[in-house]
């Protein structure tokens, strides 16, 4: 690959720690230190305000704003568009001693530092300000709880070495935040209060109206001796508290903080906020964090013995995991960047399905199953894009918040079907793992009927009626448009008809009435299914019996070549620095395509089928998606190339961290962290989830001394343990697992049992 690492952040095996601040890395480093909690999220941003370079980002999940596309005027190409939207500053603080205001971008300070710790979600930041009176240390710290979804709180203290003078210090809410590169303000404030110590705002989007409701309270020593003042402006509500600082002397403010969104009120969880923040305090909230954050990595820690960077890569990663969705509210779906930025518009991709679910599968069943209600939650939007497609059934958006299509690039939005067929995948796979029929019986039919109608309006047979397949789509590869019988566009429609024929033969005959409900409510024929057969059994799968290779397209091997590692890396990403059509010329991919079915199906191809694949189509992966490093990582490792799979694998669990791709300050990966879990437990680990029964096959890098990781499978949590030359397994609870180690079916238990590492 070109890329290379920028080593910013100081290794730590359970902290992010940023030593001295570069602004450059300003907008990287809001990314790194975001905090959420799946409700809302906030980027690392300086809440005493900074004139310097800076996305003040806080969002909430669910949230979004709705605008009109360039028109086109051509049926099937979005109008409107949805985007997750930039909300209130609830962090807003603004300080001053004597006459001078505190803004890193021009204030003189030292010894800074800012520290993320992954144990309990506490994020710090403290440094001397050096005013022209005198020094101040200044501590900043801030957490969102995990326990209560609408709550967060944020503390200050200010402690004078050799200063004494007046400290002014103002809190509260603002609206006056801004959205993307246009610096769009898309917020109506209908209410705003500040009274004693208390302040709350509400705000409603222009387009979508959706209301924000937001209130804090303000403790803490400012506010027992300092003189307050009450601030209401048309989108501010704040306190503003001035008090004497003497020479050792510290002042401390404390703000909690309730939020209430669509999402609250439709649960109705809060419904006293003013009673409840009487109760919050900020050492509460934290010693709650603490103990959720220590049942969780319980069952969830990866730890790896002799690599501390990436220990600390692989946790960072499982951390941003849990904040962004870990299950709490059903329904909701996982942006590309998580609720960290504003690029890909907080938009849910074909992602979900094929990357996050897994990690949500082997820890949290339920969690698992509501992120697939989503799609059964948005289905009817999903007709109304078939139909706009002219295709009968659902045809799942390629970029979506609330379940329509918000990609305006036709080429995305009309072209790909991964997301429709992920979709189907998702559903086989919980229903695998957990055992599950429930989901299926009560929403999943009716998804993969409607799927299949699209397929089966979709695609075509060619002209000799010999073949059935898909013309003029984009694989996941999206570096090749308007193409005919994409491979993998063409393999994941025969496993959805064959799949969804499969699940109506077993309801049939074991919960006929479900299936009758579902076929009678959707209008279901049995002539459909004939139809779906028959084009499953017709489907083209463009193959080299000669070479063993699966073609990624008709024509692909007569493409023109590039030599991806001659690519300077000053040209990434490319998508900024080449013109667009230059992209299509080439056989050059952006993220796996032929590799990416032969890992979600492993075990329907032979080893050397899959190394002849491997060794054809990663030279050409350019890896400018984020999600490819890990793909070929666990596939290098399987084919025992262990310099590639370690090589792969930094680039994976280190994304953001070491921002490879020049655009972590857009906001954090989410979906390629998760597949940085998948790089080391279906890479290193080996597991396998697609056969019959559950595999491990692990090996080892030689630069660790060893490396340990926890899966949750049924109500059982699996330990795996990996040494030099020998694998421990067992399970926490003594339940028996039956599974396959090294090909090999075993029994394990309570009591650990060690296998040999094969040479």
């Amino acid at each position: 690959m070109a890329k290379v690492a920028d080593n910013y952040f100081k290794a730590d095996p359970w902290r992010i720690v940023e030593e001295g601040f570069k602004p450059e890395y300003g907008l990287t480093a809001e990314s790194v230190f975001s905090l959420g909690n799946e409700y809302m999220g906030v980027r690392g941003y300086f809440e005493e305000g900074f004139s310097g370079e800076r996305l003040l980002g806080s969002y909430f999940n669910g949230v979004y704003e709705r605008q009109k596309a360039a028109s086109q005027g051509y049926k099937g190409i979005v109008q409107e568009t949805e985007f997750m939207v930039n909300s209130l500053d609830w962090l807003y603080v603004r300080v001053s001693a004597g006459e001078e205001s505190l803004d890193l971008a021009v204030s003189r300070f030292a010894d800074f530092e800012r520290v993320l710790d992954l144990r309990n979600g506490l994020l710090t930041r403290s440094f001397v300000w050096k005013t022209a009176a005198g020094d101040i240390e200044v501590k900043m710290e801030r957490l969102i709880s995990m326990v209560h979804n609408e709550e967060a709180a944020q503390r200050l203290k200010f402690t004078s070495r050799n200063y004494q003078g007046e400290l002014c210090v103002r809190a509260g809410l603002d609206f006056n935040t801004t959205h993307g590169g246009d610096k769009m303000e898309l917020w109506n404030c209908t209410e705003q209060k500040a009274e004693g110590n208390c302040c709350s705002i509400r705000g409603c989007t222009k387009v979508t109206n959706m209301e924000v409701e937001s209130f804090c309270r303000l403790d803490g020593s400012l506010v027992e001796k300092g003189t307050a003042k009450t601030i209401t402006e048309e989108k501010l509500a704040a306190v503003e508290y001035t008090c004497m600082l003497a020479a050792g002397e510290s002042l401390t403010l404390e703000k909690n903080v309730i939020h209430i969104t669509p999402l609250a009120r439709k649960e109705n969880t809060v419904k006293d906020p003013q009673g409840r923040l009487e109760q919050m305090s900020f050492d509460g909230l934290l010693a709650e964090n603490s103990a959720w954050w220590q049942q969780t990595w319980e069952k969830s820690d990866i730890e790896i013995i002799g690599d501390e960077e990436n220990q600390q890569g692989i946790r960072f990663c499982i951390f941003q995991m849990f904040q962004t969705y870990h299950g709490a509210i059903q329904g909701t779906n996982i942006g590309a960047k998580g609720l960290t930025g504003e690029a890909y518009n907080g938009n849910a991709f074909w992602d979900t399905e094929a990357y996050c679910l897994p990690f949500f599968l082997f820890h949290d069943k339920q969690a698992a199953k509501n992120l697939l209600y989503f799609r059964y939650a948005t289905l009817d939007e999903a007709r109304k894009r078939a139909e706009a497609l002219d295709c009968k059934g659902a045809f799942y958006p390629i970029a979506t918040i609330s379940g329509r299509e918000c990609c305006s690039l036709w080429q995305h939005a009309s072209l790909q079907l991964q997301a429709s067929t992920a979709v189907a995948y998702g559903i086989w796979l919980y229903e695998k793992l957990t055992k599950d029929t429930s989901f299926t019986e009560e929403y999943g039919l009716e998804i993969l009927i409607e799927i299949c109608r699209m397929l089966a309006t979709r695609g075509d047979y060619n002209a000799d009626h010999t073949r059935y397949g898909y013309y003029c789509v984009m694989g996941p590869d999206e570096f090749q448009m308007m193409v005919n019988q994409n491979c993998y566009t063409n393999y994941m429609g025969r496993f959805t008809f064959r799949y969804t024929l499969e699940v109506m033969e077993r309801m049939k005959a074991e919960k006929p009435e479900s299936f009758d409900r579902v076929a009678e409510k959707v209008g279901y024929s049995e002539a459909e299914g004939k139809d779906w057969q028959e084009k499953a059994d017709a489907m083209y799968i463009p193959f080299d019996e000669k070479r063993q290779l699966f073609e990624q397209h008709e024509g692909y091997f007569d493409l023109p070549h590039v030599d991806v590692d001659a690519i300077p890396t000053t040209d990434f990403p490319l998508y900024h620095h080449w013109s667009y059509d230059r992209i299509y010329r080439n056989d050059m991919i952006k993220q796996p395509d032929v590799l990416m079915f032969l890992l979600l199906f492993n075990s329907a191809f032979s080893e050397d089928v899959i190394r002849k694949n491997y060794d054809f189509y990663e030279p050409r992966c350019i890896h400018e998606s984020s999600l490819s490093p890990s793909v070929h990582s666990i596939l290098a490792a399987q084919l025992n190339k262990p310099e590639e799979a370690f090589d792969f694998f930094k680039f994976a669990t280190r994304m953001d961290l070491d921002n490879y791709n020049r655009n972590s300050g857009e906001g954090l990966h989410t979906t390629s962290i998760a597949a940085a879990w998948m790089n080391i437990v279906y890479g290193f680990g080996g597991l396998r989830s697609d056969a019959e029964l559950l595999s491990l096959a692990p090996s080892i890098p030689a630069q660790w001394e060893g490396y340990k990781f926890r899966i949750v499978y049924g109500t059982e949590v699996i330990c795996v343990e990996v040494a030099e030359d020998k694998v421990l397994l067992k399970t926490m609870g003594g339940s028996e697992i039956k599974l396959c180690i090294y090909k090999k079916e075993v029994t394990i238990n309570g009591q650990e049992q060690a296998f040999a590492i094969p040479a």
